[in-house]
């Protein structure tokens, strides 16, 4: 009796570690690939509650979400002769669960040894303005590079980004400068533009002021004003031309010639108390 006991526990865990071995749960962002007595089977085992065939089926559950795979810094010299380091970072996903989990024995691996080739070979095939300023551009190159083996493993590679370009220190040096000289250029350009607009607004004045010549006279009027307003002690105004020849056209011939003489005295007048201060500043 006792034996029957032994032998109806024994069957009954023998049962239970079966069923326990042949049930399995898929999770929803979960594949399964079914081995039979060591063939893989086409058909894909679905997220849920799956049964399998006890010793005859081997269940090998693939990862569907998107990895992310930081790919190492790499060294390079571009094709400007600049050696740089870039990393970079991938994100991709299984496709085709199949051929990920019959093809290739380890899809992470492989992942990231083509990364980092395909990343030195992007670098020597690009300059540094490239690296530095058309990253996009690059990506799509280097996405190219590691999709087209992915695709032979089940794997779709989603993007690849350009994480950092490191520059040796003399290089970094460089660039500072070449952009201090732009900026520098750049300012001369602006106040050079800025000069020919006020040469030519000048000129435009200039032609104005030689048709109109009371547009002279304002234009004086306006500067004396300015002037005297600076709180000056001293104040020189330069004799109106247009009054001398008013007088030389009012006044008769036999008196020209002494006014004529007493403006000449006039201007000596102003001319030497023009010098007078010159003179004295020179004596001291």
């Amino acid at each position: 009796m006792i034996t029957l006991y032994v032998v109806a526990g024994a069957v009954t865990l023998t049962l239970l570690s079966i069923l326990g071995t042949s049930v399995r749960v898929i999770q929803q962002f979960e594949r399964g690939v079914v081995f039979r007595f060591g063939k893989v089977q086409s058909r894909v085992r679905e997220p849920g509650l799956r049964l399998l065939i006890p010793v005859a089926d081997h269940l090998q559950k693939v990862n569907m979400q998107i990895i992310t795979m930081p790919v190492p810094a790499q060294d390079g010299i571009t094709c400007d002769n600049v050696t740089v380091r870039v990393d970079a970072v991938i994100y991709f996903k299984v496709a085709d669960p199949v051929r990920a989990a019959v093809d290739v024995q380890d899809y992470m691996s492989a992942i990231g040894q083509v990364a980092q080739t395909s990343l030195r070979s992007i670098i020597g095939k690009s300059n540094l303005d490239d690296l530095l300023s058309n990253r996009e551009h690059l990506n799509e190159g280097l996405e190219l590079m590691i999709d087209s083996p992915a695709l032979g493993w089940g794997i779709h590679i989603d993007r690849v980004e350009i994480k950092d370009v490191i520059l040796p220190d003399s290089m970094k040096r460089s660039i500072a400068r070449q952009a201090e000289a732009e900026r520098e250029r750049r300012a001369r350009v602006i106040t050079a533009d800025g000069e020919l607009q006020a040469s030519q607004k000048l000129a435009a004045a200039a032609a104005v002021m030689s048709e109109q010549p009371s547009a002279l006279q304002l234009r004086l009027l306006q500067t004396v004003v300015e002037v005297a307003a600076e709180k000056n002690s001293t104040l020189v105004l330069p004799f109106p031309v247009e009054l001398l020849r008013f007088l030389e056209r009012s006044t008769p011939q036999e008196h020209a010639d002494d006014v004529q003489a007493a403006l000449t005295v006039s201007l000596s007048d102003i001319s030497a108390a023009l010098t007078q201060p010159q003179r004295e500043a020179t004596v001291r």
